[in-house]
């Protein structure tokens, strides 16, 4: 194999693919390389630690074809040290390959590509939807912090994404908060839902490009594929919990507050927390306001009070304050409605304007 490639373009490919390798793999050490494949096809760069992978596309000449599998930490430092200004010429000689870039030089020795593992790509082709990569980021940063830290039940670590009408909904819930987002679609016809690893996901934001992305999925993996090239993660099987059970159909008092006050308040009444994280909120529709309250034995106490448009009953329910703040990077409207249902129900958080999007906070003991 003899390749050249634009520095920035390898860096860049090499630095996304590396996200996607086996980093504490020792007995197939092809899980924790970098697969560089020139042929026909191009050159690509691939890598996958079997939960996830990766098929990135690079622009470049080819002189020889060839593959080759590399220590992925070992080119990702090599990357890490190029200029972006000219190019990086790949040459493999028996179980070497030498990198050579201006003046410098260096030699990797190979690791078998044999044991490299096929990405897998859905077989169902019906079911694919075209999205853009940036409501897919957004999807996925902002939905993963909701999913649960626990594999112990995978659903609940896991993204749901349910396709019907033209309409995609994601869904993430740890069983003490819950966030939705829907997203209209151009293809009204593909139906179906399916499970992603949320730990999956963020990898994969991080790596989404802007355009639009093809999002195609079977029972066993979906794949994400751009002009760039192509993510596949497999999915979690399992069976998602009807959450709409448990959201409030009717409520006893909405107020609508800016995001702006509400996170301020919120940032000032939680450094007097218990241990418990526990934040008290007070609904006052006669004065128009929202109160927050904290106590703290060890120590002391605070109040904040807002202006708000309050309609409904009084009412005084308790959260664990860093779930209430998850909103805050959920929505950019400058307004958000609470949407209580009584004591010891759900409270609903949403943007005003923003129809897109439904967060729900269980409230603790009082």
């Amino acid at each position: 194999m003899n390749i050249s490639i634009n520095k920035k373009l390898f860096s860049e490919a090499v630095h996304i693919a590396s996200r996607f390798s086996e980093r504490k793999n020792t007995t197939l050490p092809a899980l924790s390389s970098i697969l560089i494949i020139a042929g026909d096809e191009g050159i690509k760069i691939r890598a996958t630690n079997l939960e996830i992978g990766v098929d990135l596309k690079v622009e470049g000449e080819i002189k020889d074809d060839g593959v080759v599998a590399v220590p992925a930490t070992i080119l990702q430092q090599i990357a890490s040290s190029l200029t972006n200004e000219g190019n990086i010429i790949l040459e493999r000689t028996g179980d070497t390959l030498s990198l050579t870039s201006g003046t410098g030089k260096s030699s990797i020795k190979t690791v078998s590509y044999d044991d490299f593992p096929s990405i897998p790509f859905p077989e169902n082709s019906k079911n694919r939807i075209v999205i853009s990569g940036v409501i897919l980021r957004n999807i996925f940063t902002s939905l993963a912090s909701c999913a649960s830290q626990s594999t112990i039940r995978p659903e609940l670590a896991s993204i749901y994404f349910f396709l019907e009408g033209g309409v995609l909904t994601a869904a993430a819930t740890d069983s003490f908060r819950l966030a939705e987002k829907k997203v209209p679609l151009l293809n009204k016809g593909t139906q179906g839902k399916f499970l992603i690893p949320a730990k999956n996901v963020l990898d994969i934001a991080q790596a989404l490009p802007d355009d639009d992305i093809i999002l195609s999925f079977d029972e066993h993996q979906c794949a994400f594929v751009s002009s760039k090239g192509m993510f596949v993660s497999r999915l979690t099987n399992a069976i998602y919990p009807d959450y709409r059970q448990i959201i409030p159909k009717e409520s006893i008092v909405e107020a609508v507050v800016l995001k702006k006050d509400f996170e301020i308040a919120l940032k000032q009444t939680t450094i007097f927390s218990d241990s418990f994280q526990k934040v008290r909120i007070s609904f006052d529709p006669k004065k128009n306001t929202v109160s927050f309250f904290a106590r703290n034995a060890d120590i002391g106490e605070s109040s904040e009070t807002l202006q708000a448009n309050v309609s409904g009953s009084a009412l005084e329910l308790s959260f664990n304050h860093k779930y209430l703040s998850t909103i805050l990077s959920l929505t950019s409207v400058e307004s958000i409605s609470l949407l209580a249902a009584g004591i010891g129900r759900p409270l609903i958080i949403k943007g005003v304007g923003d129809t897109s999007l439904l967060y729900l906070v269980s409230p603790m003991n009082q």
